[in-house]
């Protein structure tokens, strides 16, 4: 398979059309069954594949920078009949296991970007569900705020990976329906078992949807929806609107190389190294000339860059388990970007910028990879590319006596960025010892803190001298690799998030342990599985027996 790319342009979409009026948007499903993104099966009834997932995530992103005015988006389909029949089933069958669960990975956070926008950006989502809604369809629909359903007789809205699959709603359904819609678990239960799904009256009673309209004022009910939204949503400050230049990379047989980023690859040994750069300059500090630079402003482009790296690597290097993560550059370019961002937050595009790295960032914290950050010399480990050392497995610093390997705090490091589960990586660092966090904070607004005293504060895992740190890292580089990266996925999935339970921290555990899981068992994907012979003659044996 050609390696997965991840930037595309609205007059590229093979499979959504984006429509922007005033302070409305549409963006209506019209799935190309033609247009796969590999050869072998159909995109039929508006399923979905990768690349239709890739359309969405680009104008949802798109909307809120270069459309600040919209207010309310209505997703809807041009299919007959059907809304979205939810990912395809025969792509699913022919992936590969990593495949399938970064496909779900990726479809659930294009999902929380969406509840991001309508959270902090003064959007609406409205799903005009005019037909048949069902799995992954669905789960898109209960990422909006609002679901209309057409009362035609027989369209329904319906979970039916269980019954028909042998698997679950993969990004996020079972925990958006109980978590975010208030189901009552036993009528769930009911839900998720019932192939043909729920119409009507009692998709509202049960809140399976908010309202329903016979189809000759479906387009009517819609509009009225779409108003009563419009007149809800908070009045942000909006724009101005900043278009998203490409990011144009270069791809080379071991590396991925942005303007920012570096992604190298060793593919022998398993490991990877990802780069990351300070701005060669101070950056203005004025909103003003922040907004004039547009999509080349580092806070921007740097981390549009670094979150297409992390899909890189999850996409097109599976074996690819063991990252270090290193920073260069000088910190005071950092810290000035990191202190202009901040103190400007009263504009709309600045804060959209803000928010963009805020999600790369819990990108990276749920990437199914052993990070380890370095710091040597030349490293700058400051405010917001902290973050990256914090929210590592490890953190490895060079011990220096002239006191040139160190760190910088900033306020990004005190609650601008928080994680999946509601707290800062400062907090998830220093969990158990919450009152060091203000002191590493306030030595940290005194300058470089030397990697001794970082010691002393608790923040490096591993701090060694010259003599010993090539060869302790090397080894622990090694070891790493060698690791079971089932196990590894699962441990560290399991321990980067101490502390409160979120929807989003149950959905990607959930998703973790779930599909990792039910994806390799053989009811499902096995020679006599569900998913394997579906849409073929003969019917699924399952093996019994509970574990």
């Amino acid at each position: 398979m050609d390696p997965v790319r991840f930037e595309t342009h609205p007059d590229r979409y093979k499979h959504w059309k984006l429509a922007v009026d005033g302070d409305r948007a549409r963006l209506v499903m019209q799935v190309d069954p033609e247009h796969p993104m590999k050869p072998g099966y159909e995109l039929k009834l508006n399923s979905y594949d990768l690349s239709v997932d890739i359309e969405l995530a680009d104008a949802t992103q798109r909307i809120r920078f270069e459309h600040p005015e919209v207010r309310v988006v209505t997703i809807t389909s041009e299919t007959d009949r059907c809304f979205c029949s939810g990912a395809n089933i025969y792509m699913l069958g022919m992936s590969t296991h990593s495949f399938k669960v970064n496909f779900c990975k990726y479809t659930n956070e294009t999902r929380l970007f969406i509840e991001d926008a309508s959270r902090n950006s003064g959007l609406r989502f409205l799903a005009a569900c005019n037909g048949a809604t069902a799995g992954g369809g669905y789960e898109l629909a209960l990422a909006c705020d609002d679901i209309v359903l057409v009362d035609d007789g027989s369209s329904t809205v319906s979970f039916p990976e269980t019954p028909l699959l042998a698997v679950l709603p993969g990004t996020g359904g079972l925990t958006r329906l109980v978590d975010k819609r208030n189901v009552r678990r036993d009528r769930a239960d009911v839900f998720c078992t019932l192939a043909e799904g729920m119409r009507g009256k009692r998709s509202i009673e049960w809140g399976l949807v908010d309202a329903i309209y016979p189809k000759s004022k479906f387009q009517e009910g819609v509009k009225e929806r779409a108003d009563a939204l419009a007149a809800q949503v908070a009045d942000v400050v909006r724009g101005p609107a900043v278009t998203l230049a490409p990011l144009k990379p270069s791809f080379e047989d071991n590396a991925y190389r942005y303007k920012y980023v570096t992604l190298e690859v060793d593919r022998a040994a398993r490991t990877g190294v990802l780069t990351v750069s300070a701005p060669s300059e101070a950056p203005p500090s004025d909103a003003k000339a922040m907004v004039a630079q547009g999509s080349d402003l580092w806070s921007l482009r740097c981390f549009r860059e670094l979150h297409d790296a992390l899909l890189q690597l999850r996409f097109n290097e599976p074996e690819i388990g063991m990252i270090t993560v290193r920073t260069t550059g000088k910190a005071e370019h950092v810290l000035a970007a990191d202190k202009a961002l901040l103190a400007n937050q009263d504009n709309g595009f600045l804060r959209e910028v803000k928010l963009l790295q805020a999600r790369v960032l819990r990108c990276y914290d749920l990437t199914a990879r052993s990070f380890f950050a370095v710091a040597e010399q030349d490293s700058c480990f400051a405010g917001i590319l902290l973050e990256l050392a914090l929210g590592a497995d490890r953190f490895y610093m060079l011990e220096d006596d002239d006191e040139e390997v160190g760190l910088w705090t900033s306020e990004a490091n005190a609650g601008a960025y928080l994680s999946s589960n509601g707290l800062s990586r400062m907090q998830l660092h220093f969990f158990h010892t919450p009152e060091m966090i203000d002191k590493a904070l306030s030595r940290g607004r005194e300058g470089m803190i030397p990697s001794v005293e970082a010691d002393s504060f608790g923040l490096p895992t591993i701090v060694a001298d010259e003599i010993d740190f090539e060869d302790e890292l090397r080894i622990a580089i090694e070891e790493r690799a060698s690791l079971s990266p089932d196990a590894l996925t699962g441990m560290e999935a399991s321990l980067r998030f101490p502390g409160p339970e979120t929807m989003e921290t149950k959905i990607f555990a959930r998703l973790s342990a779930w599909q990792n899981w039910i994806f390799t068992r053989p009811n499902a994907t096995g020679a006599q599985g569900a998913l394997t012979l579906y849409g073929q003659p003969e019917r699924a044996h399952f093996d019994y027996k509970r574990t």
